[in-house]
């Protein structure tokens, strides 16, 4: 995994590195060591121009592999940057961001997430993005074939007897097989643990004494583990959609439960709107018509497109109600032609980006802590299935850590007693990550403060629905001086009317 120099040149060439932004040994190693000014340039094609007068640059930082060995290899961390707009008196230092995954590519979301944030946060804050490592253009994690995840149509993803148990269990047994064999002596060092140390190498580089931030979804995970290492290096904390203070397996199968909880409130808006959709006018007849797309997919896969694609695209319009008029769509034209092209997500699950994001996404669970048994692992599908008979397992990432070829003795810390407070931000039903992790975390950051989006369904809340109420409050929170006095509540939107039919 880590660059050979020629891979390093050549990524150096994409980022114009004019030098390395640190040499030999890592700041996160001697915390209070100089480090030379960055040397940014152009960035690579993945990341878009802000609007004029705004420009993005791009660089890298070195890092140690391992981070307990300093002196030994180090990879290249990809940084991007867009300076505050404001004068020099309104700048507030740095803000970093991450979109989230784990293995989601952070270099062009300061571009893309800077251009939703509120006017006064883009001229207080120079906005950091970064891909950390195993993404994107920082030494990606390879995987390879990843136990047959990319094969098309790839196996029905649900066990409903042992014969399919014993199938599943094989899959992820593969997978951690194929991480071992691609990704080599990186996999153990490919942690939010180690992640965190490398925004402290970025933080020392850029010369700030401390850093802000804004992290969504895995993103959230990320920030309380920077602020349970480095607690005095934390400015401002934003922690939007946020990922509880357990094990990544727990979270998966929470988040299954949350996602067929979700699922029903679909069907129901579904069958309210069957004039549009005429899927049935019942959420039990919407949930036939449901069913019978899935399993025709899985008896006859129309170009590749299976039950496992089909389950990977309900799963991702779960998560954001304006892609519920897409979904119903899809439905009523598979049932209707056996057309498939309204259900394919807009993003290609089978492409470059996708393989290095699924690989990270395992490495960076496995790597944070240990994993589940096999045992627990068909223990919770079975209580899944006990749920609901046709669960969705697209995000049960980590059963793969049962098979895992290195083991880490203890989990990742998040929060820290010590650390300023932060703001939490969540969707009051937001499917992907459930409110309670929010509460749960926010108890391992005292004194932090709830901003709670009522009457919502979507992931990601911040600077992302349009809320001038939460807007309001998370700006003022990062541009000013204090935390509010407590829990801020916000009326959200409700559920979407459908978008009008297409011609």
């Amino acid at each position: 995994m880590p660059p050979a120099p020629r891979r390093t040149a050549l990524l150096c060439a994409l980022l114009t590195c004019a030098a390395p932004l640190t040499t030999g040994t890592a700041t996160a190693a001697e915390p209070h060591a100089a480090a030379p000014s960055p040397h940014f340039g152009t960035c690579p094609a993945s990341v878009p121009a802000p609007p004029a007068p705004d420009r993005v640059e791009c660089g890298t930082v070195s890092v140690p592999l391992d981070h307990t060995r300093p002196d030994g290899e180090h990879i290249r961390i990809a940084v991007s940057r867009v300076r505050a707009s404001g004068t020099p008196a309104e700048r507030r230092g740095v803000l970093l961001v991450n979109p989230g995954g784990p293995g989601g590519s952070g270099l062009p979301y300061a571009v893309t997430k800077r251009a939703k944030l509120p006017e006064s946060v883009r001229r207080a804050y120079d906005v950091i993005g970064f891909d950390p490592r195993g993404t994107g253009h920082s030494a990606p994690a390879d995987c390879g074939p990843m136990g047959g995840l990319f094969d098309s149509p790839a196996a029905a993803p649900v066990p409903h007897d042992r014969p399919g148990e014993r199938a599943y269990l094989d899959a992820q047994r593969r997978l951690a097989a194929d991480c071992a064999t691609g990704t080599g002596r990186a996999l153990p060092h490919l942690s939010t643990s180690e992640t965190a140390r490398d925004m402290d190498a970025v933080r020392t580089a850029l010369g700030e004494p401390r850093i802000s931030y804004l992290g969504v979804s895995y993103g959230t995970y990320l920030g309380a583990a920077y602020a349970a290492r480095f607690p005095d290096r934390v400015g401002k904390l934003v922690l939007d959609s946020v990922v509880g203070p357990e094990d990544w397996h727990a979270f998966d199968v929470r988040q299954a439960r949350a996602m067929l909880r979700q699922r029903d409130v679909l069907f129901d808006w579904l069958a309210r709107h069957d004039s549009r959709f005429r899927l049935g006018t019942t959420p039990r007849e919407v949930r036939a018509a449901y069913l019978r797309t899935r399993d025709g997919l899985t008896t006859h896969p129309v170009a590749g497109f299976g039950a496992a694609a089909f389950d990977r695209a309900v799963y991702r319009a779960l998560g954001r109600t304006e892609r519920w008029t897409a979904l119903g769509d899809g439905l009523r034209a598979y049932l209707d032609e056996g057309a498939v092209d309204r259900l394919r997500p807009a993003e290609p699950f089978d492409g470059p980006a996708s393989r290095t994001y699924q690989a990270a996404n395992r490495a960076v669970k496995c790597a944070d802590g240990p994993g589940p048994t096999p045992g627990r692992v068909l223990a919770d599908i079975r209580g899944l299935r006990r749920l609901d008979p046709q669960p969705v397992l697209t995000g049960l990432e980590a059963a793969s850590c049962a098979y895992w070829h290195t083991r880490p003795a203890e989990r990742t810390r998040l929060g820290s007693p010590t650390a300023p407070p932060a703001l939490l931000v969540a969707s009051a039903h937001d499917p992907v990550t459930p409110i309670a992790g929010a509460r749960a975390l926010g108890r391992t950051l005292p004194g932090s403060r709830l901003v709670t989006l009522h009457n919502d369904y979507s992931h990601g809340v911040f600077a992302s629905r349009g809320n001038s109420c939460v807007d309001s409050t998370v700006a003022a929170y990062l541009v000013g001086d204090t935390v509010p006095a407590g829990d801020v509540h916000c009326e959200g939107p409700g559920l979407p009317e459908p978008t009008p039919p297409r011609p």
